[in-house]
């Protein structure tokens, strides 16, 4: 195995054992709300910074401006997609106007599984975007691959953490396994992804490797703006979530400059 695989798999394990990490530190460290709105909003950031200044440049560099709006616009489409499958195609934000018709709806149709199994299957199935971004990333500039594994280590982590609180309001026993369980998941998804993407499709041409990391800087869009925006705002206090995604931002924007 050269160098190169190395890096990646070294990236790619990196960032899938912070799922798991992230699973004990919730298991032995009762997030409060301050701790989620600093952590998920750190995420926030990083991975704003991280399509940005990497991911969307660099598929500009290999493929036309036509292919990287398109693939960023599937991508985006892709996560939506699964969100709206999950949610059995109804979801409001909690003062939309229609918030009392969706939850009517979702009560007669409930969604696919529990809020627990509905988070962390998302995030289990988003994953699989952001691994093959990871070994596609490498196969264009290895410094891609770093900055996005990094940028999924900390953003794994902190929906660790959530799905913890999560968990804990849904389970009274046994809640320690459960954690582990879709924390676990959620590692091997992005582990096999990340393997994928390096040993299966590195050596597409150029335009179509700027094409699939365009795709997963839709994704990660996506969720960054529907899920870690929202919950870190959500849990702020005098705006700490601002503050850690201005942190975040600017770290990439180091990172990127750096490397």
């Amino acid at each position: 195995m050269d160098g190169q695989a190395l890096t990646v798999l070294a990236v790619a394990f990196s960032a899938a054992l912070a799922s798991t990490a992230g699973g004990v530190i919730a298991i032995y460290l009762r997030a409060g709300s301050f701790l989620l709105s600093m952590a998920v909003g750190f995420a926030a950031g990083v991975l704003l910074g991280t399509f940005a200044f990497e991911m969307v440049p660099k598929a500009l560099e290999q493929s036309s401006l036509v292919i990287t709006v398109g693939g960023f616009a599937l991508g985006f489409a892709l996560v939506y997609g699964l969100d709206l499958l999950v949610n059995r195609g109804r979801m409001a934000g909690g003062e939309a106007d229609q918030i009392g018709f969706v939850r009517s709806f979702h009560r007669r149709h409930k969604p696919h599984g529990s809020q627990v199994t509905v988070l962390a299957g998302a995030t289990s199935a988003e994953e699989l975007i952001e691994g093959i971004t990871i070994g596609v990333g490498a196969a264009i500039d290895p410094s891609v691959a770093f900055i996005v594994g990094a940028a999924i280590f900390i953003d794994n982590i902190s929906e660790a953490l959530s799905i913890g609180e999560l968990v804990r309001k849904e389970t009274e026993k046994g809640y320690k396994w459960r954690i582990l369980k879709w924390t676990n998941i959620i590692a091997l998804s992005l582990f096999v992804s990340a393997m994928v993407g390096w040993f299966a499709l590195r050596g597409l041409p150029p335009g179509l490797l700027g094409f699939l990391l365009a795709i997963g800087a839709g994704g990660m869009f996506y969720l960054t703006v529907t899920d870690l925006v929202p919950e870190a705002e959500d849990h702020h206090y005098q705006e700490s979530s601002a503050i850690a995604i201005c942190a975040g931002f600017l770290t990439i924007l180091i990172l990127s400059e750096l490397m």
